[in-house]
């Protein structure tokens, strides 16, 4: 489990703190949803649990144990809001071997397949498939990397229905054996399937409930 206590963060850039000493906790078994408006701090969490920053207080553990940035880093998968920024122009089968190079082909269909993308060729050109394709390609290099806990931020922002409904069955299913935590500003999209939801408001967390999904 990952345990954040009494995070606090305060970027040089802004007058005012964007964490106020939010406690959060992460398990597997099901998501995590955290609901909050455009600049309420969503993506500076995402940032702060996967050591891309250091908070000004406060403690994030893994099953009890402290955790410094490079550790934070190397436990966490984070995936971005615009999937393009985890590829580099590339064929699939290069990105997903990025850092990796021993992986047999064998070992990257069966992790496209775990995130349905069970017939894309790893000659494809990952900027030349779909936006859903791309964030479940993304999904599939944090998995290649054994990542304990998935950071997804906007995970279904511009996908259709029928999209949307995959990556949310993709997500349910991944965090059977690992923590998962989605962040976003449409909470009702995820609410009927994933009820442990809590939305962001002044860097605290308060649980989230439909009602005030819809403000």
């Amino acid at each position: 489990m990952l345990e954040l206590q009494s995070i606090r963060y305060h970027p040089a850039t802004t007058a005012q703190p964007v964490l106020r000493g939010l406690d959060l906790r992460l398990a597997p078994g099901a998501p995590t949803l955290v609901a909050g408006r455009s600049g309420s701090g969503k993506t500076t969490l995402l940032e702060v649990i996967c050591g891309l920053a250091d908070p000004d207080g406060g403690t994030i553990r893994w099953n009890g144990e402290p955790l410094n940035g490079r550790q934070r880093r190397w436990l966490c998968g984070l995936v971005f809001q615009f999937p393009e920024r985890h590829f580099l122009g590339l064929t699939v089968g290069q990105d997903l071997r990025l850092g990796q190079r021993h992986l047999s082909s064998a070992t990257l269909q069966a992790v496209l397949a775990r995130v349905g993308l069970a017939d894309l060729p790893l000659t494809a050109v990952p900027e030349q498939l779909s936006g859903g394709q791309q964030r479940r390609l993304a999904l599939a290099a944090q998995l290649l990397r054994d990542a304990k806990v998935l950071l997804l931020d906007e995970p279904t922002a511009g996908l259709d229905w029928t999209m949307r409904d995959g990556v949310l069955d993709l997500l349910l299913t991944l965090s059977k054996d690992r923590a998962v935590l989605v962040v976003t500003h449409e909470p009702e999209v995820f609410l009927p399937r994933i009820p442990n939801g809590w939305r962001l408001e002044e860097g605290l967390l308060r649980p989230l409930t439909r009602e005030l999904s819809l403000r």
